[in-house]
């Protein structure tokens, strides 16, 4: 279904169309604040939202609105408007009602360099912005991951790349490319969601990812390590990306031994991912692109050890920036047996790192953050 996304009048694109229909659809109502803030489209990990509900938090005087593509099949994050990919590919009326809506906020924050109005603008971001600015809209980006990771720069930045690998590369680094020529071309303040991105994006701020901390907290009270086999899991919503093949494997004498609970977590809904995050001790990240995002975030929140592979050059960006050391566990595919070993021997240890994730997701990744940088740099600019 993301080649629907990509690629609306590719195959797949006129497939899905015709399967799904087009029709009418949910049109983002105009809230009647003084600022009113639109975000749009895609609402990866729920994020559109968050960061909508955050500008709201922030001042009073925000009126903040998400828009998302609706994959079938997705996660089923929460959004303000909801649209079905089949009405955004093929709904003409949907296009002009939601250009008519969204033209009549103050400020319009676009995810990840992708098309908000259907064929509208012939699905043009350039001409999307050009007529938002006309009518008297301000005009930002946020980047997300895959739509600006330079796939050949991140395979000098760790031996752990996922590209050239990732079937995809050939066309991720086209997209990168087109969308970094985008971004230089049209000089609008651009934003990145996590700090890794600022290797393709110096000039950018941080917006940090959202965790909702008090959904996930809530069903954190089980203590660490207090059964007698701790359980081990590694959330996998991008196998390739996140190395989730090599896991398993890498954590194969331990499983042998019957000295943890191992599971390997795809295709959960959102609304019950608090009770699996609850029920693990140990939770795996990612371990090829050197970074971390909303799962560990979440993970954190929950009160959960968190293992993973975050580049050098990351985790010193984070403790400039914010004056906090990242409390991810590190470890590569080539360490992970002997951390995780190390996590189990010493438990008390493995507390106060949790203890210090829930800590720092509380105070970077809360939302306050994120409605801080966007206002600083943007809104109240």
């Amino acid at each position: 279904m993301e080649s629907a996304a990509r690629e609306p009048d590719g195959v797949v694109g006129k497939l899905a169309a015709r399967l799904l229909g087009g029709g009418s659809a949910p049109v983002t109502t105009v809230p009647e604040s003084a600022v009113k803030v639109y975000v749009a489209p895609t609402n990866y990990a729920g994020q559109g939202f968050l960061w909508a509900r955050a500008l709201e938090q922030a001042d009073p005087k925000i009126g903040a609105r998400n828009m998302a593509i609706q994959l079938p099949g997705g996660f089923a994050f929460q959004a303000d408007t909801l649209v079905p990919i089949a009405a955004i590919n093929a709904s003409a009326e949907w296009a002009e009602a939601e250009w008519q809506a969204a033209s009549k906020f103050t400020h319009v924050l676009v995810e990840a360099e992708r098309p908000m109005f259907g064929k509208r603008f012939g699905r043009n971001v350039e001409a999307e912005v050009a007529a938002l600015e006309a009518a008297g809209v301000s005009v930002a980006f946020i980047s997300h991951g895959t739509d600006i990771r330079n796939p050949a720069m991140h395979q000098l930045a760790t031996p752990w790349s996922p590209y050239p690998e990732d079937p995809r590369t050939e066309t991720l680094q086209a997209d990168a490319e087109a969308n970094l020529d985008l971004l230089q071309r049209l000089g609008r303040p651009v934003f990145i969601s996590t700090p890794d991105l600022a290797a393709e994006l110096p000039d950018s701020h941080w917006c940090p990812v959202i965790a909702d901390v008090a959904r996930f907290q809530a069903n954190s009270s089980r203590p660490l390590f207090s059964a007698a086999k701790p359980r081990v899991i590694h959330v996998s919503s991008d196998p390739l990306q996140k190395g989730s093949d090599r896991i398993a494997p890498a954590l194969q004498p331990l499983i042998d031994a019957d000295r943890i609970d191992y599971k390997t977590i795809s295709g959960v809904p959102s609304a019950e991912m608090p009770a699996v995050l609850a029920a693990a001790d140990i939770v795996l990240d990612q371990f090829r692109l050197g970074s971390y995002g909303v799962a560990a975030c979440e993970a954190m929140a929950s009160g959960r050890v968190v293992v993973g592979h975050v580049l050098p050059s990351v985790r010193e960006r984070i403790r400039q920036e914010t004056g906090f050391d990242l409390p991810v566990v590190e470890a590569t595919l080539d360490t992970l047996h002997a951390t995780v070993e190390g996590l189990l021997a010493d438990p008390d240890r493995a507390r106060i790192t949790a203890h210090l994730g829930q800590e720092y997701v509380k105070s970077l990744h809360n939302g306050e953050a994120s409605a801080r940088a966007l206002l600083q740099h943007w809104i109240q600019e």
